[in-house]
């Protein structure tokens, strides 16, 4: 699948993707260095793709008697900067100038609160099931606009939810290819 020409806005949103903007968020502390990038997987209901309620459910809008599932979730406020399709669509929910709601409680590297200077991006996924190629090809490209936009992340400043919330959160999950995605980040975008 191509992928367009990436580019960002003054406002922090990505030209030519598909905009679902999330209440859950807010403004970044002062003079916070963004310079970290979180992988997440999320899929509503679990193990379910190909729906609306992700979107939903990031821009509080997720009918919680639809499934038994959404009613355990139905208090949290959660959102992510951008959320990847299986299809390889890319969805943004939150300006990256802005503080998404995607990490909790979290560290890296003996700093706290992921949120405040990281950008999270959703695999559309789960721990247990491959991503698909399409997937892939979204996340590189994604990853290098950001990292184009903020120097300050690098290849070693990409972690999953599970390196920075270990023991609480389990994702991207062991299906996630690490090596396949750093080596099309090397190769192909020379970063």
């Amino acid at each position: 699948m191509e992928i367009m020409k990436l580019t960002l806005n003054a406002k922090g949103w990505v030209e030519g993707l598909r905009h679902c903007p999330s209440p859950f968020y807010n403004e970044r502390p002062a003079n916070a260095l963004i310079n970290l990038l979180v992988i997440h997987n999320i899929s509503l209901p679990p193990g379910e793709f190909g729906g609306h309620e992700i979107e939903d459910f990031f821009q509080g809008k997720l009918e919680h008697s639809k499934h038994p599932y959404f009613e355990s979730i139905k208090e949290l406020k959660v959102s992510a900067h951008f959320v990847i399709k299986r299809s390889g669509e890319i969805v943004q929910f939150v300006s990256v100038f802005d503080r998404a709601w995607h990490a909790g409680k979290s560290s890296f590297q003996g700093k706290e609160n992921c949120n405040d200077y990281s950008i999270g991006i959703e695999l559309e996924g789960t721990d247990d099931i491959a991503f698909s190629e399409q997937q892939y090809q979204a996340l590189a490209k994604l990853s290098h606009l950001i990292m184009q936009n903020f120097p300050g992340i690098t290849l070693h400043r990409i972690a999953g939810h599970s390196d920075i919330a270990p023991g609480r959160k389990t994702d991207p999950g062991p299906c996630f290819d690490w090596d396949y995605y750093r080596e099309m980040m090397s190769e192909n975008f020379k970063t």
